[in-house]
């Protein structure tokens, strides 16, 4: 019976017990899952391969001295619920808010900067266009209007059809479930009203290039914006659904406003660190050093626990996996047990990746010659993400075409962000740690290899370069780097070919269809086996809503057993 679930202490050895759970990796979404599943009364383990837990929201120090988000580098879209059920703040989350939130300079010695402020937008985007800068608020308020319609759908499973079970009360209790749900939508596309859903399907489905346009007339303004609908994919702002991408990134918040994005005190590692100090206080086990080998399964098609890398067996009749999909099917489960359709879809799934992350040790800040100041101090254009490279969505559309003909980027979209302007526990005194978000980079170039050390730094120094171009001396104040390309992204942090987000987040990959479809409520085809990671509903980022939504998921489950 439900009230008959044990929780084991932490101190428990793990292979001594038969873990209610077990879930396969201690990332964001892993340890969301397994607070929550403890605060159920489950017993819960957390395998984490790694020295240390997080996955891509992770602190490291690399360079001595200086604390790297290492993937992940800002928090906006972690779900409020999640804050809130869990109590982040409790648990050590601090939020830091940037005002200005963005900042591009130009070759032509102007430069734009957007934030919170509506003021502050209205008179710098108006040094380009009046009739932007009357438009930009319309802009914002349109897609808040479409984050609010949206809001619902990341914080639930997906209704989806019934998998296996023949008997009349649960095949009915699924139908009205099912039925509710779209009747809320229903209800809520009636609300928005019907040119509302009109724009909102055009946005969805439309290239992002298509959508700015019919905003604004500003390059600048629109390559900007552009950014949040191609980052961490190998899209161009000219591929269609590429519109929904930079909704995505505009649906989080901090603190209750909307679309603003925040440093994490003490890096992103704080967010993962938080989640896994409330999984601990409500009993879970958390290990690391723990690598998963194999997932185990019975004769019957049912998972009964895990084999890891150093031949220990955990047992468990309930398996989350946070690792990608294509990693947990293709590698961890056995062969010949999924479904053909099944095992293809996922193996055809798109796993592509055009994306390195940098990350610098600097000993000044940079200074950039469009803002003409006379002195070395942080201004508000070291707050925000820093937008360095292509100035109109053309030059980011050949940024893309460079990589899809087999070449890093001649002139790569750059996302810098400085965190050392606001958070002083991650560098020694008077000295930065930079961030660089950089796209686009195959994984497999045509002219090189990214195991080539050579190859790297000439790309690490085309970067820099074009820094330079903006801020003149910036390549002398740093002090060091680490850098990861999308094999490194694979090898060390677990993500299949780099992809970020676990898998592509196009239209043919979301909501119903993620991972493939007809599976997409968390469940898989082995019995017993949940997935709860960015491969799932609703996608990638620092949400943790794939750990939630599938942690409520097994919670239905042990109950119905």
């Amino acid at each position: 019976m439900w009230r008959q679930f044990r929780k084991f202490s932490s101190s428990s050895t793990a292979k001594e017990k038969k873990w209610d759970a077990l879930i396969i990796g201690g990332g964001h979404n892993g340890l969301t899952a397994a607070a929550y599943l403890a605060r159920s009364g489950l017993s819960v383990a957390v395998l984490e391969r790694r020295h240390i837990i997080g996955g891509a929201a992770v602190t490291e120090e690399i360079i001595p001295g200086f604390k790297f988000s290492r993937c992940s580098y800002l928090q906006s879209l972690l779900r409020p619920c999640v804050i809130k059920e869990l109590e982040l703040k409790r648990h050590g989350l601090k939020l830091l808010k940037r005002s200005p939130s963005s900042f591009t300079p130009c070759r032509d010695g102007r430069y734009l900067l957007l934030g919170p402020d509506k003021e502050l937008n209205y008179s710098q985007i108006s040094k380009f266009s009046k009739s932007d800068a009357d438009a930009y608020s319309r802009y914002e308020s349109q897609l808040d209007k479409f984050c609010d319609f949206m809001d619902p759908l990341l914080d639930s499973s997906t209704p989806e059809t019934l998998q296996g079970s023949s008997h009349l009360n649960t095949r009915m209790k699924i139908k009205l479930q099912n039925s509710a749900f779209w009747a809320n939508c229903l209800r809520r596309a009636l609300h928005l009203g019907q040119k509302d859903i009109v724009d909102l399907m055009d946005l969805l489905l439309a290239p992002a290039s298509k959508v700015l346009n019919n905003w604004f007339e500003t390059d600048v303004l629109k390559a900007t914006l552009a950014t949040d609908a191609v980052i961490g994919t190998t899209a161009s702002v000219h591929t269609p659904g590429s519109g929904y991408v930079l909704l995505h990134h505009v649906m989080g918040e901090s603190d209750g406003d909307r679309g603003i994005w925040s440093y994490v005190e003490g890096g992103m590692g704080s967010v993962s660190l938080a989640i896994a100090a409330a999984a601990k206080e409500a009993g879970a086990t958390i290990l690391t050093n723990a690598e998963v080998s194999k997932l185990m399964i019975e004769d019957t098609g049912r998972v009964h626990g895990v084999l890891l890398a150093d031949g220990t067996i955990l047992h468990s009749s309930v398996v989350l996996s946070n690792a990608t999909p294509f990693k947990t099917f293709m590698d961890l489960v056995p062969d010949d047990v999924l479904p053909h359709d099944f095992h293809n879809a996922i193996k055809c799934s798109d796993y592509r990746s055009a994306t390195t992350k940098i990350n610098l040790a600097v000993d000044r800040l940079p200074q950039f010659q469009c803002c003409n100041l006379s002195h070395s101090d942080a201004g508000p254009q070291h707050s925000g993400t820093i937008h360095i490279g292509p100035e109109s969505m053309e030059e980011m559309h050949s940024a893309a075409q460079d990589a899809e003909n087999g070449l890093p980027s001649r002139r790569p979209i750059i996302e810098m962000t400085i965190p050392t302007v606001f958070d002083k526990t991650i560098s020694p005194s008077g000295k930065h740690v930079i961030g660089l978000f950089i796209q686009y980079t195959p994984y497999k170039p045509s002219d090189g290899s990214w195991e080539n050390p050579a190859y790297r730094e000439s790309f690490a120094q085309r970067c820099f370069s074009m820094i330079d171009e903006y801020a003149p001396g910036f390549s002398s104040s740093i002090i060091g780097y680490d850098m990861l390309t999308p094999p490194d992204l694979e090898r060390e942090i677990g993500l299949t070919g780099g992809n970020i987000f676990h898998g592509s987040m196009g239209l043919d990959s979301l909501f119903l269809m993620r991972p493939v479809k007809g599976w997409s409520n968390y469940r898989t085809p082995v019995e017993g086996l949940y997935l709860c990671g960015s491969g799932a509903h609703p996608g990638g980022g620092v949400m943790g809503a794939p750990g939630r939504n599938a942690a409520h998921v097994v919670i239905e489950d042990f109950k119905k057993s």
